[in-house]
């Protein structure tokens, strides 16, 4: 007779055994087992609807109801929390198409200082582990924690497992683990059991997991990306492997390179630590071409709103602004300015953002992004004064000015009408 066991780790009481439905110790179902659980050693964790979970602990009365964190009716939806997500709301959809398919959801403005706050208690708790963090966002990094077996005592998979559970303890949000052999396999793990998950890829069962699955779970592959693979004949990973890398590269140039690897579930990346910033941005790819000058306009508002946002929550101003359009025929257009001063504000981030804009060719697009880059102290930020603009510094001065009253009485308190766009 053979005795089939299967490593097995209890998420609510960290209990290792061997495979069994629920835990032997406290009787609960939440049980991962896999058999190269307690060997694997690079995770990805994702918080679940971060921005969502950060306004549901701070007001307990939206607990059971749907939320959705984004602009005004005619903006886009920033995130959902899962209540909403099961009624089809999504990331980037269209305000007024999110609140159809859910109309009592309550809506809220992003406070992106709070959400800065508890993304820095976790990722003080990230360090507590291992000091190979790669933080993606505020809400996901990367974690090598390769070598920690003999501090912690405890194999990769148990201090995850732990790490979540100290997350809702102490900061009341919940994150999903992905753990793997490498970063791409670890960030497809973590996206398998949302919310509130811990999934494994082992390298054995590397290839035959992969095979069948779509191409769109390759990170970074959007829906112009994927249109153009599946012109070609490319569904799935078990497509791309029939693919000679030099083919691949002769028609997707260096993307081909990635992708001939990925298709073989091989990275080579290394968790990288303490990676300076290099830039902060914010996209949207729209259901359909858009060539409203308004409404592009609008989505111009809102993005430089939410770079300002991220950028004031890091206390980093950008020497540089970068506009990102893609055409439906995959034409990626960028263009740069270089700021007078490096600045934080929404108001400047959109001024330069829109003067770029302007100088682009009238077109249907696909995507529009924002962002800056040289990135340097907020201390080195100048409000206004530009000589050219006599009315920027009052502008400069009313946008502190209404930061100080969210962040004192809600974020939804002021709304600018470039936002109802």
């Amino acid at each position: 007779m053979v005795c089939w066991v299967m490593p097995s780790l209890c998420r609510d009481c960290l209990t290792q055994f061997e495979r069994g439905a629920r835990c032997p110790a406290c009787g609960r179902p939440r049980v991962v087992a896999h058999e190269e659980l307690f060997t694997l050693s690079i995770a990805h964790m994702d918080c679940d609807a971060f921005y969502a979970s950060v306004e549901k602990r701070d007001n307990p009365e939206l607990r059971d109801k749907p939320v959705i964190i984004g602009g005004g009716r005619r903006g886009v939806v920033s995130t959902a929390c899962y209540v909403a997500r099961i009624r089809g709301v999504r990331s980037a959809m269209p305000m007024f198409q999110a609140l159809k398919l859910c109309p009592d959801a309550v809506v809220i403005r992003p406070r992106m200082e709070a959400y800065a706050e508890v993304s820095r208690a976790i990722r003080a708790m990230m360090l507590d582990l291992t000091p190979a963090v790669e933080p993606l966002s505020l809400d996901e990094a990367f974690l090598d924690l390769s070598g920690t077996a003999r501090l912690h005592g405890v194999a990769p998979a148990v201090v995850m497992a732990r790490l979540v559970r100290r997350m809702k303890a102490e900061l009341g949000v919940t994150g999903s683990v992905g753990l793997s052999h490498n970063k791409f396999l670890a960030k497809i793990a973590s996206d398998l059991d949302k919310p509130h998950g811990f999934s494994v890829i082992g390298r054995a069962e590397t290839a035959a997991f992969l095979r069948p699955k779509p191409v769109r779970m390759i990170w970074g592959v959007g829906g112009a990306t994927q249109g153009a693979l599946e012109a070609v004949g490319i569904r799935s990973f078990a497509d791309l492997l029939r693919w000679e890398e030099r083919d691949l590269v002769a028609r997707f140039g260096s993307m081909g390179v990635r992708l001939y690897h990925l298709a073989r579930g091989e990275d080579q990346r290394r968790v990288l630590a303490d990676e300076p910033m290099k830039s902060i941005s914010a996209e949207t790819t729209f259901d359909a071409d858009l060539s409203d000058a308004e409404l592009l306009d609008g989505h111009l508002w809102r993005l430089a709103e939410k770079v300002a946002d991220r950028a004031k929550a890091k206390a980093l101003a950008g020497r540089v602004v970068t506009l990102k359009l893609k055409s439906s025929e995959f034409k990626l257009v960028t263009k740069r300015a270089t700021l007078q001063a490096p600045g934080q504000l929404a108001d400047v981030i959109y001024e330069r953002a829109r003067a770029l804009f302007d100088v682009v060719p009238s077109g249907a697009w696909r995507l529009i992004g924002v962002g800056i880059s040289e990135l340097v102290p907020e201390a080195a930020a100048r409000d206004g004064g530009d000589l050219l603009d006599p009315q920027s510094a009052a502008r400069a001065k009313a946008e502190r000015a209404t930061d100080a009253i969210r962040a004192r009485f809600g974020a939804g308190t002021i709304i600018k009408g470039r936002s109802l766009r």
